[in-house]
């Protein structure tokens, strides 16, 4: 029985290791989503980009404000359109520099501030891959060992509860 204990404990932190492993390819996968969100919104913004350049000395704030301050209802939409893009290539732009910022950034953002619909992209079409990078190993083994370490121990615990409580209530006999 001891063998086949071992043999499980090998198997959970093998399966441990794997699960852990996918977190930075799902980090890496985000990133490279994020990326290529910025640059669809930057091809999206260069005519008007163009048109700013030419008329506005390059200011896109003054040609959406040209476009929102005229009385034709059209023209007025079109500034708000112009304006939902440009505000979210900010956004995106800032999202990718502080993704960029350090490794723990990356990370953080994808754990706790993520990027909505780029993250939910991420998950719809996550392809599970084995990164063989150093860091991506070693979060891998370290979410290996922690997992197996606290599955062990929460096994333990839940094997010896039924026996202390035996002890308990015959050392405390009812009266």
């Amino acid at each position: 029985m001891p063998l086949f204990y071992s043999y499980l404990r090998v198997f959970v932190f093998l399966g441990c290791t794997l699960a852990g492993i996918q977190v930075p390819v799902f980090v890496d996968q985000y990133g490279k989503s994020l990326e290529s969100h910025l640059a669809e919104s930057r091809i999206a913004l260069n005519e008007f980009q163009d048109d700013a350049d030419r008329f506005f000395a390059g200011s896109l704030e003054n040609l959406i404000a040209h476009y929102r301050s005229n009385a034709d209802q059209v023209f007025n939409e079109g500034g708000r359109s112009i304006q939902s893009i440009y505000d979210r290539h900010l956004m995106l732009q800032r999202n990718v520099r502080q993704f960029q910022s350090n490794p723990w950034s990356a990370y953080s953002q994808v754990l706790l501030t993520p990027v909505p619909d780029v993250r939910q992209e991420v998950w719809k079409n996550y392809s599970y891959a084995i990164q063989l990078k150093p860091a991506a190993i070693a979060f891998g083994l370290v979410a290996g060992l922690i997992f197996t370490l606290g599955i062990e121990l929460l096994l333990k615990l839940l094997l010896k509860t039924p026996g202390l409580l035996n002890k308990r209530l015959q050392s405390n006999p009812k009266p």
